[in-house]
């Protein structure tokens, strides 16, 4: 009787500890992050964010555990992708230049994903039109441009505030608009007019002018999902100290060499306030570890 009495209460406990044991498989918590991809009008900056974000995934794995990212492929403009993060379908992330508006709406990861390239802006124009630039001296001069962005980038709104006439458009037909004539220079971010140049003739860069202002663009996510806004701070403050960060920046296809190619330090430099920038972004201008400081050696 004392056998079988024994005999059980192994049995008993070995069921205990095996079930236990799966138990704590079944319910660990794995990080799902679904994020838009676009295969349509494909922009191969994306890789560079979806890199990042991968990279600050995997910084914090150690803390916050498992991760999985899923890509959730829907054409739509950047307007669209907030909006359904901030209504909390289909995707969980999106990253974008921020503004009061974009941090009202949604929860803003603090941490500038381009340590400040995405201020610096030179432009597109039509090829065989560079005379029409190289004698802008002042920002008067500069304001008398017919400038062209997109309608639902916080761009639009900077510039007009600071009294330049812009046309916008939908962002997948702007360098047709150019080619139309509906305006006569397209600013785009030091790491962005590349690709876009490749594939036209009929356009070139712009070699005289860099226009320069804070716009920080940070990953968001819904207000509510503040567990995965801390995860990816910690998890990009992580790359920031241990310098995956900047190896990142600097030598990812996107961005690698863009300072130098778009030789700023050539460039006459205009200087404007961006009034949408809130509170918290402006302070964090004073954060050097931020920001890249080879920009301001550039200059």
């Amino acid at each position: 009787m004392a056998k079988t009495v024994l005999h059980l209460m192994i049995s008993i406990g070995l069921l205990l500890f095996v079930y236990g044991d799966a138990e704590a498989i079944d319910i660990e918590e794995i990080t799902e992050v679904k994020y838009n991809l676009s295969v349509q009008f494909v922009d191969p900056k994306q890789a560079y964010y979806i890199a990042l974000l991968e990279l600050a995934l995997q910084r914090s794995e150690s803390k916050y555990g498992a991760y999985k990212m899923t890509p959730v492929v829907i054409e739509m403009p950047q307007a669209r992708t907030i909006k359904l993060v901030e209504s909390n379908q289909h995707i969980d992330i999106v990253w974008t230049m921020t503004s009061i508006e974009r941090e009202n709406q949604l929860q803003a990861v603090y941490i500038p994903l381009l340590k400040g390239l995405m201020g610096y802006r030179i432009g597109i124009i039509r090829k065989g039109e560079q005379s029409r630039f190289s004698g802008i001296n002042s920002l008067t001069e500069f304001k008398r441009i017919l400038i062209g962005q997109g309608s639902d980038w916080p761009d639009t709104d900077i510039l007009q505030q600071n009294g330049f006439s812009v046309i916008s458009g939908s962002a997948s037909k702007l360098l047709a608009m150019l080619a139309k004539n509906r305006f006569d220079y397209f600013p785009r971010a030091i790491h962005e007019p590349w690709d876009e140049l490749s594939r036209r003739d009929d356009i070139e860069l712009e070699q005289h002018l860099l226009l320069h202002y804070a716009a920080p663009i940070y990953f968001f996510v819904n207000k509510q999902n503040k567990p995965l806004a801390e995860r990816l701070e910690f998890g990009l403050r992580q790359t920031i100290d241990d310098g995956s960060f900047d190896e990142l920046l600097l030598n990812h296809p996107i961005t690698a060499g863009i300072i130098e190619k778009a030789q700023l330090h050539k460039r006459r430099q205009f200087e404007i306030a961006n009034p949408l920038l809130s509170a918290k972004s402006a302070a964090l201008l004073n954060d050097a570890k931020l920001w890249l400081t080879t920009l301001e050696s550039a200059q």
